[in-house]
């Protein structure tokens, strides 16, 4: 579903969008440089209002790395400061509150990320399914000596539009995919420097324009991992780039003892 705006001089990859009201396709920012204000509804803290949150800094995230201007926003009434402590500690950048923002600059596009069922007002919509936190202690999870990524990772890697239920497998998985990818990242930062192969970028971009399809991106990631045909500086290279739309410090463990 990626869209191209063509020209003679080059194609320029669109992020589009499921809006949720209608179902149908919607470009994320309407024109190349038309500010695009990306609005988190969150109405107090629990694990599906974090995915909200998580949603809106990935969708935050895409938008930039295709030099789109965003505005971020936290629209919510209830437990806001103990919302915002978990978002730092779940690696999501602030979002101004709503309240106190004003009229802000002018946009030209809105994208309201939601709950399913939520309420917000008209313009696109991101739905995001809800999260069943099962047994998992979610200030357990942030804190305490926790890699928050873990959660971040379980909450990125199912599509937003599926349900999720956060237990000992779904964040052992987490766990297990984050050390493993560190671990292969220092190792190949210590190898000759490669650019990222521009077929392997593509498939990337093609990915997350594609409706924010962050479950194809890991998969890419996967595919990258293991693929004999790509140098260790290339593969490198590739997860750096990929995490700053995912947010998971996977270059943390760099200088670290082989």
């Amino acid at each position: 579903m990626a869209a191209y705006d063509r020209s003679p001089a080059y194609a320029r990859p669109v992020l589009r969008i499921i809006d949720a009201r209608t179902g149908e396709p919607v470009d994320a920012s309407t024109t190349r440089r038309g500010l695009t204000r990306v609005e988190a509804h969150a109405p107090g803290l629990d694990a599906t209002a974090l995915r909200v949150l998580l949603v809106a800094d990935v969708l935050v995230r895409a938008l930039e790395l295709g030099s789109t201007p965003v505005w971020g926003l936290l629209s919510g009434e209830r437990e806001r400061a103990e919302l915002r402590t978990a978002a730092a500690a779940l690696g999501i950048r602030p979002f101004e509150d709503r309240r106190d923002a004003g009229a802000g600059p002018a946009e030209r596009q809105v994208l309201h990320v939601v709950g399913e069922g939520g309420a917000a007002p008209d313009g696109v919509r991101v739905a995001v399914a809800p999260v069943d936190p099962g047994p998992v202690d979610l200030g357990e999870a942030l804190g305490g000596g926790a890699d928050p990524a873990v959660l971040r990772l379980a909450l990125l890697a199912p599509h937003r539009s599926r349900p999720v239920r956060l237990d000992a497998a779904a964040l052992d998985e987490a766990r297990d995919t984050l050390a493993r990818w560190r671990r292969a990242v220092a190792a190949w930062a210590r190898r000759p420097s490669r650019p990222v192969p521009e077929e392997v970028r593509e498939q990337l971009r093609t990915a997350w324009e594609d409706d924010l399809d962050v479950p194809s991106v890991l998969r890419v990631l996967r595919r990258v991992e293991t693929d004999p045909d790509l140098p260790e500086g290339a593969r490198f290279e590739t997860y750096a780039y990929t995490d700053r739309l995912l947010g998971l410090d996977l270059t943390r463990d760099l200088g670290s003892p082989a």
